[in-house]
C-alpha cells in the first residue's frame, strides 16, 4: 500500500461533559471534529481539496459547499493580476 490509500487512527480523551452540553453523541463529535479539522487543514496548511473532503468525510462539492459556508474560498490566488490572467484564460 501506498502513502495515499493508507489511514491512520487518531484517539484523544474528551470530557464526556462536553459532549452532554453541546447536545453531540460520539458519532456525531467525531464527525464534527473530522470537519474542523479538513477545514483547518485546507485554510491554514494549502492541503488540497480532495485530501480534506476525504479526512471530512465528505464529496469535494459537499466539501466545497462547507467551505462556503464557513468564509473560506476554493479560490486561492496571489494577487489581483494572477485572478485576472485566470479569467482571461478561462
Amino acid at each position: 500500500m501506498n502513502d495515499t490509500t493508507t489511514a491512520i487512527n487518531v484517539k484523544f480523551n474528551v470530557p464526556k461533559k462536553v459532549l452532554t452540553q453541546q447536545n453531540m453523541n460520539e458519532t456525531a463529535f467525531a464527525q464534527y471534529t473530522k470537519r474542523l479539522v479538513a477545514l483547518n487543514l485546507y485554510r491554514n496548511r494549502g492541503v488540497s481539496l480532495g485530501y480534506c473532503a476525504e479526512v471530512a468525510e465528505m464529496t469535494k462539492e459537499a466539501f466545497m459547499l462547507f467551505l462556503g459556508e464557513n468564509k473560506i474560498s476554493v479560490f486561492k490566488f496571489k494577487d489581483a493580476e494572477e485572478f485576472l490572467e485566470e479569467v482571461r484564460n478561462a
